[in-house]
């Protein structure tokens, strides 16, 4: 039996923890700056972690990460 694919687009966009979650950057901080305030930015800088019920999705495309 072969080797199970890694899903391209999820890898690009999520990586795994140590501890198993999955961790992602924010969206809405490529274009149209000048309309979003000061705070929104900012918080859009940090990184987050996806929803619990969501996680086996992304472990399920990203099978040797």
């Amino acid at each position: 039996m072969g080797k199970t694919k890694t899903h391209k687009a999820t890898a690009k966009r999520f990586k795994i923890t140590k501890g198993g979650k999955a961790k992602f950057n924010h969206l809405n901080r490529r274009h149209k700056l000048g309309k979003k305030t000061s705070k929104r930015k900012r918080q859009l800088r940090n990184n987050a972690y996806i929803s619990e019920s969501f996680a086996p999705i992304v472990k399920k495309l990203m099978p040797y990460a």
